[in-house]
């Protein structure tokens, strides 16, 4: 098998911010960090700035979701659930952010690592070709698999 490496040029907004890591057999995710202290009372909004921009390479995109411990840690829920982020903001000011809701009072401290990435390949161009019947076994419908 081949092994492929992009090159991804970034820009840290915040010098103090801890520099993105691709800790190699672990986890193919790449961990953000909150680029500023946050004090969230429950139900308030806020835009977590994650002290970075990036040039993705042309044809990817960035998929941006919690840490595993987001919730159980901070008790925030991101409120886009998936953040895509495409190759074209690209550009010096185009920081990234994550949005959460607080499920709770809460801090967030800077550098904490609060969510986390992966770049994808773009979809390819699909054509979409109607039909009057398709050619499989119905499984029954949305949410017909039971509750065991």
């Amino acid at each position: 098998m081949e092994n492929l490496t992009e090159k991804i040029e970034i820009k840290y907004i915040n010098d103090r911010i801890t520099k993105l890591e691709y800790i190699d057999g672990k986890s193919d995710w790449i961990d953000l960090r909150s680029a500023e202290d946050v004090d969230l009372k429950q139900g308030e909004f806020h835009m977590i700035p994650l002290g970075i921009a990036m040039k993705l390479p042309e044809g990817y995109e960035a998929h941006v979701v919690p840490r595993s411990s987001t919730f159980k840690n901070f008790g925030l829920i991101q409120t886009n659930h998936m953040g895509v982020i495409d190759c074209s903001y690209s550009g010096d000011n185009d920081q990234w952010f994550v949005p959460v809701l607080a499920m709770r009072d809460t801090h967030v401290s800077f550098n904490d690592r609060i969510c986390q990435f992966r770049i994808m390949k773009n979809q390819p161009r699909i054509v979409f070709e109607e039909k009057e019947h398709l050619d499989s076994v119905d499984r029954g419908g949305f949410g017909s698999t039971g509750v065991n």
